[in-house]
C-alpha cells in the first residue's frame, strides 16, 4: 500500500516493503516505484526495509508544478526517508535519472547516505543527449505512438528485441505506461548537469554502467564514476534497461556491494 510524505508544499508517494538496514531504490524518466523496481523488491526485502519513492512526475505524488532538480527530487526521496522512520543512514540505488537525484542526495545529505549505487547513470547531458532527448519531447509532443516505439528501441540491447520477437515488442510498445508527468522529467533530462555536486559525495559508491546503452551511452557512466572520488565501476552487458535485461546479475553486484563488511 503507497503512502505519501510530506515535503513542504509536496506530497511525495513512496512504498515500504520488508525489514531490516533501510535501501532506497530511486527510478528513472517515465518510470516509477512499481514499473521499475517491482520485479526487485523481493531480492532485498529480507534484508532490507526497501523504501520506493515516486518523484515528481511519476504515481500519485503532487507539488505546485514549475521545472523540476535534482535538488528538489532528492529532497523528496529525503522526505520519504525521513516519512519511513528511517533515521539513517541507509543504502541508496538510483537507476538513469534516478541516479543523477541519488547522487545529489548523496552529497546534499550525507548523514543520510550510507552506501550508493548509481546504475546507467550519467552526471552532464552533453550534445548527444540533449539532441535525443529533445527529440523524445518533440515526438511526445507529436505522436505518441511514435515515442513509445523509439523509447523501446532505445532503450533495450539489439540482442535482447531481436530475441523478445515481434509479438513481445508490440505488446511492450501497447503497455507502454508514461504518465503525463513524464515531460517534466525529460525536461530534465535535457538540462541536466549534477557535476557541481559530485566530488561533495562521500558514502561508498558503485556505479554500473550497461554497455550497450543506447540512452545513457557507456562512456557518460564511466566519466559519472571517474567524477566520485573512490568510486568503484562495474559493466553488465545490457542496453539501458538492465533492470531487466540483466536483473539477476544486477541484483547480485548490488546485494554483494551492500553486505560488505
Amino acid at each position: 500500500m503507497m503512502r505519501l510524505a510530506v515535503n513542504g508544499d509536496e506530497l511525495v508517494e513512496y512504498d515500504v516493503t520488508g525489514s531490516g538496514r533501510g535501501l532506497v531504490l530511486v527510478h528513472g524518466t517515465g518510470g516509477d516505484a512499481e514499473t521499475n523496481y517491482g520485479h526487485l523488491v523481493d531480492r532485498f526485502a529480507a534484508r532490507h526495509t526497501v523504501i520506493r519513492p515516486n518523484y515528481s512526475g511519476a504515481g500519485g505524488t503532487k507539488d505546485s508544478g514549475g521545472p523540476l532538480t535534482p535538488e528538489r527530487l532528492a529532497g523528496q526521496v529525503a522526505a520519504a526517508v525521513r516519512d519511513a522512520e528511517d533515521d539513517g543512514p541507509v543504502d541508496v540505488v538510483g537507476f538513469s535519472l534516478g541516479a543523477a537525484v541519488a547522487a545529489t542526495l548523496a552529497a546534499l545529505r550525507p548523514e543520510l547516505v550510507r552506501r550508493l549505487v548509481l546504475v546507467a547513470g550519467w552526471a552532464v547531458s552533453g550534445p548527444r543527449q540533449r539532441l535525443a532527448f529533445d527529440l523524445w519531447r518533440r515526438l511526445w509532443h507529436t505522436d505518441r505512438d511514435l515515442f513509445h516505439r523509439f523509447v523501446q528501441l532505445e532503450g533495450w540491447s539489439p540482442a535482447w528485441l531481436d530475441a523478445a520477437g515481434d509479438e513481445e515488442i508490440a505488446k511492450l510498445v501497447a503497455q507502454a505506461g508514461f504518465g503525463e508527468g513524464t515531460l517534466r522529467q525529460i525536461d530534465l533530462d535535457v538540462r541536466l548537469d549534477i557535476s557541481p555536486f559530485l566530488p561533495r559525495v562521500t558514502a561508498s559508491t558503485l556505479v554500473i554502467g550497461a554497455t550497450r546503452d543506447q540512452i545513457v551511452p557507456v562512456t557518460a557512466t564511466r566519466e559519472l564514476h571517474e567524477a566520485i572520488v573512490g568510486s568503484r565501476y562495474e559493466e553488465l552487458d545490457s542496453g539501458h534497461l538492465v533492470i531487466v535485461e540483466r536483473a539477476d546479475e544486477l541484483t547480485e553486484l548490488v546485494a554483494e556491494f551492500l553486505n560488505e563488511e
